[in-house]
């Protein structure tokens, strides 16, 4: 780990040195970059100076807009159209790349600089298999034709997918979102790059892949000098795995240095208030349940006995997959149903059936006491009015060219209800419920920060009046200050329209702060289950207990409170 930075270098915009006497592996040097806009440059990132050497690990924290993406895509020349570097220099492996052509940037890429994307779905070819992806990683350092699968597979193992061989024959469609995210990173370090730049790598993963993911980009680091600059929202992982954290806001560095001078004395009012609303980092890095257990309510829906297996692609041992195995859940009016559980547990599967878009192969969906397994689209239809859905990725899940009213409007459209004027009512209700100006209502989905359309997304949802919204991982492609808001809006809205959720998220930390009861999921299975405060301060199964040791920020933060109890400085956090 590198020696931290001094008082003077912890200034913003000054990098901190490192006990490491080689060049660095990137260099920004005053870097500056704008967007063409409506024919003017509109500044996007201004004066950032960076230097990360190898084996040293970087974190870049901040909000939306703050300029960390826009960072990190020039750093790998992959500036979108109209984004332009004005004004300073950027320098890999020695080699000042500043305005380079192309074909130079495409020699780097992969085998010096290896990027793993936030969206694995922008990031996976949809029309080819898992196994020659990554292979075309493997091949671009130079490897036989004919070894490149079998390295493709080491590379699948070392990046945390389980089942390499069988993932290999898969398409991206046929994997759950943690599971392509595993593969991103397989085909970022199969090219062995001497830098990995991960933006935002690990928000798609529950915590426990989340730390076995990180434990291997801190291996490289330790092993092969790999240097990892990591992209992030969550101050928990920069906390627990960077040897600097740098703090952007507006497109400017703002405060920099060791995890303990940043998050132990922030000097900055905006790094304190990220730290403020960061639920890892509160509690001594303790996982505390916000709602007490709810006295009993009417059942809203009730999964019972439910199973589901699915055919297997031909080639392998094993031709079905159970998915799920005799899982039972209740909501209740007005409650919140957390289900957790590692990528690939069956969460996603649960709630597809829930919502009668895929049909269990054992078991009963009953809503409202009513038994709708097996119903026809002309039965479910005007059930779905009582049900709606709130997506993970804000940025997917409103159509570009509808304007916010008219997304918000969609379904009571859909359904027929009222004329024109009624629904441009409910639309200005819709929007002062989730706290949204009027004015936005003539706003398209690309004018709004990922924060406002999760807003627009929810006022979708809301507008039929239904008694039970699915809420599928619905902050967690959100920094930690619009996610803090963004829980507090839904917890105001139930409490004032008596809304039941069934909340899915990998996240026991944002679990804690919305429900009144928890099951958590493994392997189709429901191993454990019952009220929050019970199931998530003390567990009674492993593997629960270790999902809560895994939420990242906690041995940073238990090492601030025993900072602040003894007045000494906490030590370095750990890595691996």
């Amino acid at each position: 780990m590198s020696t931290p930075p001094t008082a003077a270098a912890a200034d913003a915009g000054t990098p901190g040195p490192t006990t490491s006497t080689s060049p660095p592996v990137v260099a920004l040097a005053g870097l500056s970059v704008a967007y063409r806009q409506g024919g003017q440059l509109r500044p996007a990132v201004e004066g950032v100076d960076l230097a990360v050497t190898p084996g040293e690990t970087v974190a870049v924290v901040g909000e939306s807009g703050s300029g960390k993406t826009t960072t990190a895509s020039a750093i790998l020349g992959l500036l979108p159209a109209g984004g332009v570097v004005t004004a300073g220099r950027i320098e890999i492996a020695g080699t000042e790349v500043t305005g380079a052509p192309e074909r130079v940037w495409r020699a780097l890429r992969g085998t010096v600089v290896g990027l793993v994307p936030q969206d694995p779905m922008v990031g996976l070819n949809p029309t080819m298999r898992i196994g020659p992806q990554v292979a075309e990683a493997v091949r671009r350092r130079g490897v036989d034709r004919r070894l490149a699968p079998v390295q493709a597979l080491e590379a699948l193992e070392r990046a945390g997918v389980d089942e390499a061989a069988l993932r290999a024959r898969q398409y991206p469609h046929e994997l759950s979102g943690g599971l392509r995210q595993r593969v991103l990173i397989a085909i970022a370090i199969a090219g062995r790059p001497r830098l990995i730049v991960a933006d935002e790598p690990t928000s798609a993963l529950d915590v426990t892949v989340q730390r076995r993911i990180l434990d291997h980009l801190a291996g490289l680091v330790a092993d092969s000098g790999t240097a990892l600059l990591i992209i992030t929202h969550d101050l928990g992982i920069a906390a627990d795995r960077a040897d600097r954290v740098i703090v952007m806001r507006r497109g400017r560095v703002v405060e920099q240095g060791a995890p303990a001078d940043i998050l132990l004395r922030p000097r900055e009012a905006y790094t304190r208030h990220l730290l403020d609303v960061a639920p890892a980092l509160s509690h001594a890095g303790r996982v505390v349940p916000a709602r007490a257990e709810a006295p009993p309510a009417p059942e809203v829906l009730r999964l019972d006995g439910i199973g589901k297996d699915f055919r297997l692609p031909r080639g392998g041992a094993e031709r079905t997959l159970r998915a799920l195995d005799d899982v039972s859940l209740t909501v209740r009016a007005g409650q919140t149903l957390g289900l957790v559980g590692e990528s690939g547990s069956g969460k996603t599967t649960a709630l597809r059936i829930a919502m009668g878009l895929e049909q269990p192969t054992r078991g009963r969906v009953l809503l409202d006491g009513t038994d709708i397994t097996g119903a026809g689209w002309s039965t479910l239809r005007p059930l779905r009015r009582r049900f709606q859905l709130v997506h993970q990725n804000p940025y997917s899940s409103l159509d570009p060219r509808f304007s916010v009213a008219r997304s918000i409007a969609e379904p009571l459209v859909s359904y027929r209800i009222g004329d024109r004027a009624s629904r441009a009512a409910r639309v200005r209700e819709l929007l002062d419920q989730v706290a949204l100006p009027a004015a936005y209502a003539t706003r398209r989905p690309t004018e709004l920060s990922g924060g406002q359309r999760q807003r627009v997304a929810i006022a979708r949802a809301l507008a039929l009046a239904p008694e039970l919204v699915f809420l599928d991982e619905p902050v967690s492609a959100l920094d930690v200050s619009v996610q803090d808001q963004i829980l507090a809006l839904l917890l105001r809205l139930q409490n004032d329209l008596g809304i039941g959720y069934l909340f899915i998220s990998h996240d026991l930390a944002v679990v804690a702060q919305l429900a009144h009861s928890v099951a958590v999921l493994r392997g189709g299975k429901i191993v454990e289950s019952g009220p929050a405060a019970a199931v998530l301060t003390a567990p009674a199964q492993a593997h629960t207990r270790d999902l809560l040791d895994a939420v990242p920020g906690q041995r940073f933060a238990a090492e601030l409170a025993a900072a602040a109890t003894t007045g000494a400085a906490p030590g370095a956090p750990r890595k691996g």
